[in-house]
């Protein structure tokens, strides 16, 4: 469903992110770590078709995001870790608008099963500028939902969120990818990481130190070993783990 291949983006004399190569599959969800300026919003943005890759390809439900643009970014939705609403449009104006842009038919009965679900529906026809960081992100969410992509991206999808918003982002993203959604969480939050996905991409100083399933990485310092200690270990290490042999 996401496919990117040898991903590389230069910004004038820096290399964000060097010959990047991974996919994520109908109901995986990849958890995409690294340290502050290892390439994860890059690697998101230029995912999404913000930005164009400086090198290599990147293909959504079988589209190229460059050659392809308009029929690949209609398959995802992307969520940045600080959404931009439009202040003077309420809540359900922020729907019926994604709804318009998506050709979303029939989207009514849809939209209030996503406010309800965030727990939106008593801020229906609050403009967004009058909205708490956390409920923008709830908003953000519900839009990103509303046209059901097959592809999602988020980027920090917990800040700003109380205890009960994490859950409910949570809960809502194993719910799509259990539907056959393709999902990558780019989060500091490493609990929350290890909780909720199969697979896991850490990048750090724009290179790939690692990817495969979250069993994999655990399995490869030991039985016991935590997300967290697989990251410091690869991060400051330098270098990946090396894997079992699979048996032909």
């Amino acid at each position: 469903m996401i496919e990117v291949t040898n991903f590389q983006k230069t910004y004038r004399s820096t290399q964000a992110v060097e010959d990047l190569t991974f996919n994520v599959q109908p109901g995986q969800i990849l958890g995409l770590v690294g340290p502050n300026g290892a390439g994860k919003t890059s690697t998101l943005r230029s995912i999404a078709g913000i930005i164009p890759p400086s090198g290599g390809s990147i293909r959504v439900a079988g589209h190229d995001i460059v050659r392809d643009a308009i029929p690949a970014k209609a398959k995802l939705a992307y969520v940045p870790d600080d959404p931009k609403l439009f202040d003077t449009l309420t809540v359900w104006e922020h729907l019926e608008f994604m709804a318009s842009a998506y050709r979303v038919p029939n989207w009514q009965a849809i939209g209030d099963g996503l406010l309800q679900q965030f727990e939106l529906t008593e801020k229906r026809n609050t403009m967004a500028q009058e909205l708490s960081r956390g409920m923008r992100q709830k908003v953000a969410m519900s839009c990103a939902y509303l046209h059901n992509p097959q592809a999602l991206l988020f980027d920090e999808p917990h800040t700003g969120l109380d205890p009960r918003g994490i859950r409910t982002m949570r809960d809502s993203v194993l719910q799509r990818a259990q539907a056959g959604t393709a999902v990558i969480v780019s989060s500091h939050l490493l609990e929350l990481v290890e909780d909720m996905c199969t697979h896991l991409l850490i990048l750090h100083r724009g290179k790939n130190m690692f990817f495969g399933t979250m069993e994999e990485a655990q399995s490869a310092f030991g039985d016991n070993a935590t997300l967290e200690d697989v990251f410091f270990r690869i991060t400051e290490g330098g270098a990946a783990p090396a894997l079992p042999e699979v048996p032909e």
